[in-house]
């Protein structure tokens, strides 16, 4: 999830972490150095956990880096299984950049999972309208139903993608309720809430839209799940499915704006849909409930205001 409060804004903090203990640097010296067939070792750290809901860093010695991310949960193998096969898919199918991946690594308290460092450009308009374009490719991939083949997790939380025929059943019964719980059980979310959430899922056939082909989504495609490079666009972090195009998009600007070119980029591959600033905030309502429900009542404001749009 994205920090939603205006007065810590997330940034990448160099020098030794804290968390990085002794075992771990062990194992992460180890896997590289066999992966790249030599000696390697850490000799400079970037956090950047303060953009996650994770541990996750680079690490250099002074020529190739590579990125990690560590879990301590109890499926943190599979987590990391799940995220990396979802690259490979889009990689596969779609044709997008990814990171090569290093691999996965069990330690005693979790798992790491760890990938080449790609170099990082900064953004300007050509880099915004490429995000476009990549997210674009990956919707030219279509499905025969909404959903995947196998279930995955969005961020720590666990994603059902069992596959539905219709859209709006699939809103309702993979993501909206399943948010719904986990946000109700956090205490996180005042009863008020809860009913205007019920409300709008009473009134999903009406308000998704016209009947689509699903389409290969990201599915977690905020704008930091994309690295600018200048080679172009890579993408970390899919939660993938098969669904509305329009959730991937509502997703890309849902806790920052983004410059129109990512949209420019976007509609010269594929039309968007004369109705997405209508249903914008709609599938938008997931990922603040899951904020609420990780984050707490900070994001409660983002969640109501969506809302609100379709009472």
């Amino acid at each position: 999830m994205t920090n939603d409060n205006e007065q810590s804004i997330p940034r990448v903090r160099s020098g030794p972490i804290s968390w990085l203990d002794d075992p771990l640097r062990v194992s992460i010296t180890k896997a590289v150095s066999d992966y790249k067939g030599c000696k390697w070792r850490i000799v400079s750290e970037d956090d950047f956990s303060e953009f996650a809901c994770h541990h996750c860093a680079i690490v250099s010695d002074g020529t190739s880096g590579v990125f990690f991310k560590y879990s301590q949960s109890n499926d943190a193998k599979k987590q990391f299984e799940i995220e990396l096969s979802a690259l490979q898919t889009l990689s596969k199918q779609a044709g997008v950049r990814i990171p090569h991946p290093v691999g996965i690594v069990e330690v005693k308290s979790g798992a790491l999972l760890i990938m080449e460092a790609v170099e990082t450009v900064k953004r300007g308009p050509n880099q915004w309208r490429q995000i476009g374009e990549t997210l674009a490719r990956i919707h030219r991939v279509k499905g025969d139903s909404c959903g995947f083949e196998r279930n995955g997790f969005w961020g720590p939380l666990h994603q059902d993608n069992t596959p539905t025929q219709n859209l709006a059943t699939f809103y309702r019964e993979r993501r909206l309720l399943p948010m719904l719980k986990i946000a109700t059980d956090s205490g996180n979310l005042p009863p008020s809430v809860v009913s205007k959430v019920e409300l709008l899922i009473s009134r999903l056939p009406e308000l998704c839209g016209p009947e689509i082909t699903p389409a290969l989504l990201h599915g977690d495609a905020q704008q930091n799940n994309f690295i600018s490079t200048a080679e172009g666009s890579f993408v970390i972090d899919p939660a993938i499915f098969y669904g509305n195009p329009e959730w991937d998009l509502a997703l890309i600007d849902s806790w920052q704006p983004v410059p129109d070119a990512v949209f420019d980029g976007y509609r010269e591959e594929i039309p968007i849909d004369s109705g997405f600033s209508e249903r914008r905030d709609l599938w938008r309502v997931p990922l603040y409930l899951a904020a609420v429900a990780i984050e707490g009542s900070m994001h409660l404001n983002r969640l109501t205001g969506a809302l609100q749009e379709y009472l």
